[in-house]
């Protein structure tokens, strides 16, 4: 398994996917956003940070770089591909998900460990989610949003992944960090190999942090057949 990091312009969490997916044992390396190739990878993640300093809309800039229509030809041959916060706003700027990321509902960055339920067993993402899962967020423009059509649709199709709950597992406002419809923390697209999540599971996978739980979603990679 060989995981391709794509590096945008103000990229910040880049190295922490880097490290994250060689810390769990899959080969990984950085691709440049010019690049128009992934030849030689298996998967794609694409990290948190600020991609072409937020300029715009989150992600809108980086969803036209170079290295996109690769990612989209990943995604539409059913090899995964996963976007944490940044990353999360590139699949939904680039068509790849439903839905955008808005303004956080206190119009404040949150920086804190939030509780995720997994909704769904349908995705190679979630099929091993076992627990209520501890994750970091770090985010300005983390807001799920989407029209009342689409959100009957991802309801339908489970393509919800996660949601926001207390440690509990209970959902409720007070354990929503951004206001997000539905508590909604993280998607898939409709073949399932696509997942975006607010949260940073890369941050999530060693003792350095005290917390392991982000490798019950990233051990997804680790059941690709390659």
């Amino acid at each position: 398994m060989k995981v391709a990091v794509i590096k945008f312009p103000g990229s910040n969490c880049d190295q922490d996917a880097l490290y994250a997916c060689r810390e769990m044992g899959f080969g990984a390396e950085y691709v440049w956003h010019g690049e128009s190739s992934l030849s030689g990878f298996d998967a794609v993640f694409l990290p948190g940070g600020f991609s072409y300093g937020d300029y715009l809309r989150c992600g809108a800039m980086a969803s036209r770089a170079a290295i996109m229509d690769e990612v989209r030809r990943f995604a539409e041959e059913g090899r995964p591909v996963i976007g944490a916060c940044n990353g999360f706003q590139v699949l939904c700027e680039s068509g790849l998900l439903p839905g955008a990321l808005m303004l956080n509902e206190d119009e404040r960055f949150e920086c804190q460990d939030v509780w995720l339920k997994c909704e769904t067993n349908r995705s190679l993402w979630t099929a091993g989610v076992d627990k209520i899962l501890r994750i970091p967020i770090a985010h300005g423009e983390g807001r799920f949003t989407c029209d009342d059509e689409t959100l009957r649709q991802i309801q339908a199709e489970n393509q919800i992944a996660f949601r926001y709950v207390s440690a509990e597992g209970e959902r409720s406002a007070g354990a929503n960090p951004n206001g997000s419809l539905d508590e909604i923390a993280g998607i898939l697209n409709k073949k399932g190999n696509v997942l975006g999540l607010m949260p940073h599971p890369e941050r999530a996978v060693n003792g350095i942090t005290g917390n392991f739980d982000g490798r019950q979603i990233l051990n997804a990679l680790a059941l690709v057949s390659v």
